[in-house]
């Protein structure tokens, strides 16, 4: 029997009442007992210091794992160092490292890909460093194969970790999973999952993340996209079965975007937890 972790994206709040609610929703969420929660990290550092308080707060407080994303797009060495110095005063010992997006009217920085950040991160010391990945390949990249490469480079610098863009044809992933494999690459991989609950913000989503929709996706926008309560539970469905699918064929674990919402991860996750422990001798 193979342990399946299932684990739990947040993001901090903007503002003082944001704030009261993610301490709400967090415990909340402990209850679902993840393996992890990770917590994003605004563009241009604009959330750093809370990232760095609510990650301590999810493992000193909670007692649950929990993961700090980095992004260095537009940052100094001397930028991400104070971070890092951040991140080990309030006890984090585990980073998502990623580029990010360059906000407008920014500089590129001295970190031109994450994995500059990781050999930085390295160099720093203390922390173990996860990384992302793309099923569909990375919007910028130049083709999947430098996707690939980018991939095999990450996991020799010891990525222990990879954590997956969102997509929702499962397919994209067995693909990129094979590759991987192919590359020599296997470190394990949590298969990121973004329900759908919300017909209006989907194309905002699609255009930010670059992942295509499935027919069967906009045939349940076109259906129930003016039905509010019809569109959350189709989408809630939708992420069931694909989770549930991406189980039988034996992903290493399931990281679900929870938009700070506690009822979408519950209604998720009672459907789905009889399958965590089960794993799956199919590869």
């Amino acid at each position: 029997m193979t342990k399946i972790d299932f684990s739990l994206e947040v993001f901090p709040p903007k503002d003082s009442v944001g704030v009261e609610e993610i301490y709400k929703s967090l415990r909340q969420f402990a209850e679902l007992k993840p393996d992890y929660i990770s917590v994003t990290y605004g563009a241009g550092g604009t959330s750093q210091g809370l990232t760095a308080e609510i990650s301590s707060f999810i493992a000193k407080e909670l007692s649950i794992p929990s993961v700090a994303h980095l992004t260095c797009v537009g940052a100094t060495k001397e930028n991400i160092n104070l971070a890092l110095q951040q991140l080990k005063l309030y006890g984090v010992k585990r980073i998502l490292a990623l580029r990010g997006d360059l906000p407008e009217g920014h500089q590129l920085g001295d970190f031109k890909y994450a994995t500059d950040l990781i050999e930085f991160i390295n160099s720093f010391g203390g922390f173990d460093v996860y990384a992302a990945c793309y099923p569909e390949g990375h919007s910028q990249s130049p083709s999947y194969d430098f996707d690939i490469k980018v991939a095999k480079m990450k996991a020799d610098l010891g990525v222990k970790h990879f954590v997956s863009q969102l997509f929702f044809d499962n397919d994209d992933f067995y693909r990129m999973r094979d590759e991987y494999s192919k590359a020599g690459i296997n470190v394990p991989i949590s298969v990121g999952i973004m329900p759908l609950t919300n017909a209006k913000n989907i194309l905002r989503m699609v255009t930010l993340s670059g992942c295509k929709l499935p027919a069967q996706v906009t045939k349940m926008i076109a259906k129930f996209g003016d039905n509010q309560e019809a569109f959350y539970q189709a989408g809630i469905n939708y992420a069931i079965h694909q989770i549930t699918d991406l189980i039988s064929h034996g992903v290493d674990g399931i990281h679900l975007y929870s938009m700070n919402k506690p009822k979408t991860a519950e209604d998720i996750y009672k459907n789905i937890k009889v399958f965590l422990n089960e794993g799956s001798c199919e590869n």
